[in-house]
């Protein structure tokens, strides 16, 4: 499978990079800055330069045509403030699934986040994050033309992944290493049956293959 990554440079996306190109598919990483290109082709990945928060759908889905699935991990960082979180957390999102549709790529992944909610109430950055992605969230799943799936992982770590995790529509909070968040992913990609899940991810024991085919079609 061909397989686009916005935020190609995150280190969600780098470790799927990884594992997509190990497992044979080709991975194309969306970035915006042109200095981390090397990144991703020590990663595997083709690097394409493009500003989603600058970018009409027409010319995000020019770079999506021809692609199997594309998976939406982009997000603004933690060192940003709310407006970046609406233009990017939301907006990118929304564009990337926009662009997608234009394109004709129905498989649409999104990395999303534990508590995203439109309504989440708040006035920190975070709480103005997780509305962001509860508004992604909410706009990819009223899109008829995409086959998504929601990816909602806990506290994210940089432990050596254990290979098993819970993953369910509600596994309560936890946490869960990047490294199985991203083969959590690679799974899902193979898995065409867990299209129409939203899904939370926290380290559990059982193998992440076995997690993802038994929520498949559920």
């Amino acid at each position: 499978m061909r397989i686009v990554i916005a935020g190609g440079h995150g280190q969600i996306a780098l470790r799927l990079e990884r594992l997509l190109t190990a497992r044979g598919h080709e991975a194309v990483g969306v970035i915006r800055n042109p200095d981390q290109a090397k990144d991703l082709r020590d990663a595997g990945a083709e690097p394409v330069v493009l500003d989603l928060e600058s970018s009409s759908a027409q010319e995000v889905a020019e770079v999506l045509r021809g692609a199997d699935a594309v998976v939406f991990a982009a997000g603004a960082g933690p060192d940003s403030g709310a407006e970046r979180k609406e233009t990017v957390d939301r907006g990118a999102a929304v564009l990337f699934a926009d662009a997608a549709e234009l394109a004709g790529v129905r498989r649409y992944v999104v990395v999303s986040s534990m508590g995203a909610d439109p309504d989440h109430p708040g006035d920190e950055v975070f709480d103005a994050y997780l509305r962001a992605k509860g508004a992604a969230d909410a706009y990819v799943r009223s899109r008829t033309g995409l086959d998504w799936t929601i990816l909602r992982p806990g506290m994210l770590t940089n432990d050596a992944g254990t290979g098993t995790v819970l993953l369910t529509a509600s596994t309560g909070r936890g946490p869960v290493p990047r490294d199985d968040v991203a083969a959590a992913l690679l799974e899902l990609l193979e898995t065409p049956a867990t299209a129409g899940l939203t899904l939370e991810l926290i380290s559990g024991n059982v193998p992440v293959a076995v997690a993802v085919k038994d929520i498949a079609g559920n």
